[in-house]
């Protein structure tokens, strides 16, 4: 129906209103940015944040990377960067913050009037010092490190016999070090104290190997830091106080900090710990700030406790170390949070709405030396006093060879750290039985495969039986079933049955004796024969009473002894088959370990098998070789070097690999030609015969 002339009118009024409104929305949102340079609305809207190299640090920056997420701001990066780099580029306005400042350590770092520090992410509880064994110090009276002035006590600590204690320190380039060295220099321990350093995780990971041998250790260490939960200060090591203050020029003025109370493990309260405490806070370009005031107010709200930054770091370097991880561990402390992280976004930006960001890369340097960030985890990689071995560390030094390159490997604890080193352009290669994954694949990029591999089982090596393994066998397979309680219910069943029988047969049957003590005892030789059905004949019940009660006893005896007979032979049955695994179908229903988070977990518990969950692979390998579990089911290359090197014949492997995985090199996604020229070389050494001589060196001839 047509629009009468009216209603046509009305109409397009409307129409035009409606846009009038929309103009002016859009002249309000353009004028305000007039008198601004160009580009500054767009900066205004986005967050380019950094990070500090240590691992340890990397939750609480996903943390404020998130916070940054809901309050309606872009984020780019974290990107990680070197303090001093990260210092000078804040100061310049290249990066905008980052939250890994510890103050007073990095105050000769800032320029104060080109940056802040913006609230207090930790107050006070970043702490620093010396450490040794509380064994060692009880022995010899050890409470400072003063002490290791004698050189008999710094001889305990002598790990390359050159007459001075090896104090594991910080690596080069860290404040620490610096101050270690200023340590030493002032309390006169020079000729008796050196500083090892080096990669701090694999010295810190022999040190911890040293402590669980029983062995000397003397070290450095921090808190928030995963060695705290390894080697827990009062109980496994004491803190070592210092003679007396002393700190390098540029924090002098915290001497009067280094003295603190209340700390677990030290001698003295207060303790001389020699280090002031730092505060862990966010440090941010001051224009920046001012541009934005609602980063600011959440800046300077924002609070996570040292057991939260403690735990998950534990969590990571354990047993959750990949990008994703890491990610989701800030994800899960948001989540359970939520109303205190509530309260700081409203109260930093009423309005915020929470946005996506896209996370910017990075790039890789290729040049005459291949740059390796390594992962221990044997036989992929091993470390061992300085040097490092093992099947990718073969590869990756005959691939550096073809390509006319020589090889500098250093050691992390995590894949994320590997990702992260590899796409900020510091290491070239990651090494360390990476496995391919979709989630991996989106954050890095892999050469071809080195492995085409899966799980495998580990059970112990079949073999004839001694007369005492069988004993104990039979013994455990008694102890591990009902018979204990049907053996208690058989005992007193007995001793009823002799009581009854004795008190109807003992006055008039010469067999039961009257005196209690001779004929309780045949009656308890009749209860045993009867009940057993063997009868010799020999005693029997001559009174209609006793010949009735003996009639029941013999159908009840029946049954019991039957049930006992039973019970014997099903337990027997059971731990017989619970030793026959030959492959993943007859894995459920037996006790299998593997590690948290691994293939091996996943794989277990989709075919509904509860596994024995350990945390680290040699918990399996003990449990394994003590009869606690059945089997131990992990990555095939792991296990068949064990087999191969130190199972000594104690185990073996079985079955075919299951739920196959494809292992490689990590390499930036960036850097196609290196890529490229990597797998070129790789395909050389597999065509040549060299990379099946290189696997049988490590893994044995398996396939």
């Amino acid at each position: 129906m047509a629009q009468s002339l009216p209603e046509t009118i009305v109409r397009r009024t409307l129409i035009a209103c409606s846009l009038s409104v929309l103009a002016l929305l859009a002249m309000g949102a353009v004028l305000p940015a007039l008198g601004q340079p160009e580009g500054d609305p767009v900066e205004a809207k986005t967050v380019r944040m950094a990070r500090a190299t240590w691992d340890t640090g990397w939750f609480q920056a996903e943390v404020y990377r998130l916070l940054l997420l809901r309050l309606g701001y872009r984020v780019e990066g974290p990107v990680t960067m070197e303090n001093p780099d990260f210092y000078r580029a804040v100061a310049a306005g290249e990066v905008d913050l980052w939250v890994n400042g510890w103050f007073p350590t990095h105050d000769g770092l800032i320029a104060e009037d080109l940056v802040e520090r913006v609230g207090t992410q930790v107050d006070a509880g970043a702490l620093q010092g010396y450490f040794v064994d509380a064994a060692t110090a009880r022995a010899h009276g050890i409470t400072s490190l003063g002490d290791l002035a004698d050189p008999e006590v710094a001889a305990l600590f002598d790990l390359d016999a050159d007459g001075r204690a090896d104090l594991i320190g910080c690596e080069t380039g860290w404040t620490c070090s610096h101050v270690i060295e200023h340590h030493l220099e002032a309390f006169g321990l020079d000729a008796t104290v050196e500083q090892v350093q080096g990669d701090y995780s694999p010295l810190i990971a022999e040190t911890i190997a040293r402590f669980e041998a029983g062995q000397p250790v003397l070290y450095y260490t921090w808190t928030p830091n995963w060695t705290v939960g390894q080697l827990v200060p009062g109980r496994d090591v004491v803190w070592l106080e210092t003679p007396f203050p002393s700190l390098p020029p540029d924090q002098s003025a915290f001497l009067d900090q280094t003295s603190i109370p209340g700390i677990p493990g030290c001698a003295n309260d207060p303790c001389l710990v020699g280090w002031p405490p730092n505060d862990i806070r966010a440090v941010a370009n001051s224009r920046f700030l001012d541009a934005n005031p609602s980063v600011r107010r959440l800046l300077e709200q924002v609070v996570i406790s040292l057991e939260d930054i403690s735990a998950q770091n534990a969590h990571m370097v354990r047993d959750q170390g990949d990008p994703e991880d890491i990610r989701r561990h800030a994800q899960d402390w948001v989540e359970r949070n939520s109303n205190v992280v509530s309260v700081w976004i409203e109260a930093a930006d009423p309005e915020a709405i929470a946005l996506d960001s896209a996370v910017g890369g990075g790039t890789v340097a290729a040049g005459g030396v291949l740059h390796v960030a390594a992962r221990t985890l044997p036989p992929f990689v091993i470390y061992n006093q300085g040097t490092y071995s093992g099947f990718e560390v073969d590869l990756v030094e005959l691939i550096a060879a073809r390509l006319g390159m020589t090889v500098e490997i250093y050691a992390v604890d995590t894949v994320a750290k590997q990702v992260d080193d590899i796409n900020r352009g510091v290491a070239d290669v990651g090494l360390g039985g990476a496995a391919i994954t979709g989630p991996r694949e989106e954050a890095i990029d892999f050469s071809l495969p080195l492995l085409d591999t899966g799980l495998t089982i580990m059970t112990p090596t079949s073999g004839s039986q001694a007369v005492w393994d069988r004993i104990g066998v039979f013994l455990s397979a008694i102890w591990g079933s009902d018979l204990p309680w049907l053996l208690v219910v058989f005992a007193v069943a007995v001793l009823v049955a002799a009581h009854l029988i004795w008190w109807l047969e003992r006055k008039h049957n010469p067999d039961f004796a009257v005196p209690y003590g001779r004929g309780i005892w045949d009656s308890f030789y009749w209860s045993v024969v009867t009940m057993s059905t063997v009868g010799y004949g020999d005693k029997v019940a001559r009174g209609q009473p006793g010949r009735l009660f003996a009639l029941i006893w013999i159908a009840l005896g029946t049954l019991v002894f039957a049930s006992f007979t039973a019970a014997i032979a099903s337990s027997l049955a059971v731990n017989e088959l619970r030793g026959n695994i030959d492959g993943p179908a007859d894995l459920p229903g037996h006790r299998i370990a593997t590690v948290h988070d691994s293939a091996g977990y996943d794989y277990l518990t989709g075919i509904g098998v509860g596994p024995v969950v350990v945390h680290d692979l040699e918990d399996a390998y003990d449990q394994l070789a003590q009869g606690e579990v059945d089997a131990v089911v992990f990555d095939a290359p792991v296990l068949q070097f064990h087999v191969s090197h130190r199972g000594e014949g104690t185990v073996t492997t079985v079955g075919p690999l299951f739920d196959k995985v494809q292992y490689g090199l990590m390499v930036s996604e960036d850097d196609t030609a290196l890529r490229e020229r990597i797998d070129l070389a790789l395909l050389d050494l597999i065509e040549s015969g060299i990379y099946k001589q290189i696997h049988d060196r490590w893994f044995g001839a398996f396939g």
